[in-house]
């Protein structure tokens, strides 16, 4: 029988956007914005990708660094939203047909003047060595660093 493990990690990270809050949260909301800051930000090779926003919806993805890599498989479960002040969703990712997480994640949205905090929140079970928490946290990490572009408008038309 082979050794099956599980990783369970909360990740914690922080932004601060020269932006509204109602400016940070559509960037998740437009399906436009999300595209670009979201879904072509890392540059992977993207097959698959549907973005149904609203609670009860959901998004689904697959995806590989390169062409000709494993495929990664992404399906999310938006739980609550609420507009310019929180998102939870839950998560999970697998690669070709092996579960590497499962993760609940909150975002939320705190207005501090004519700015933005953005707090997120994962709590995940990282399955069998597949993927770490590390890994996670890093690509979270790059994502904002692309959400930051994105509210800034650097990434219109991109």
């Amino acid at each position: 029988m082979t050794e099956r493990s599980v990783a369970h990690a909360t990740i914690h990270l922080e932004r601060v956007y020269d932006a509204a809050p109602a400016r940070v949260f559509a960037a998740f909301s437009d399906p436009a914005a999300s595209d670009r800051w979201f879904v072509a930000a890392e540059g992977w090779e993207m097959t698959e990708y549907d973005h149904d926003f609203r609670e009860g919806g959901r998004e689904t993805g697959r995806f590989a660094v390169k062409k000709g890599d494993p495929v990664i498989y992404n399906q999310t479960h938006y739980h609550q939203i609420v507009p310019d002040q929180r998102i939870v969703y839950a998560y999970t990712m697998a690669q070709e047909d092996t579960l590497m997480s499962a993760s609940m994640l909150t975002l939320e949205f705190k207005a501090e003047g004519g700015k933005t905090r953005l707090l997120l929140t994962e709590q995940g079970a990282f399955l069998d060595g597949v993927d770490q928490p590390a890994n996670r946290e890093a690509g979270w990490s790059e994502l904002l660093d692309s959400l930051g572009r994105e509210v800034r408008g650097e990434l219109v038309g991109a």
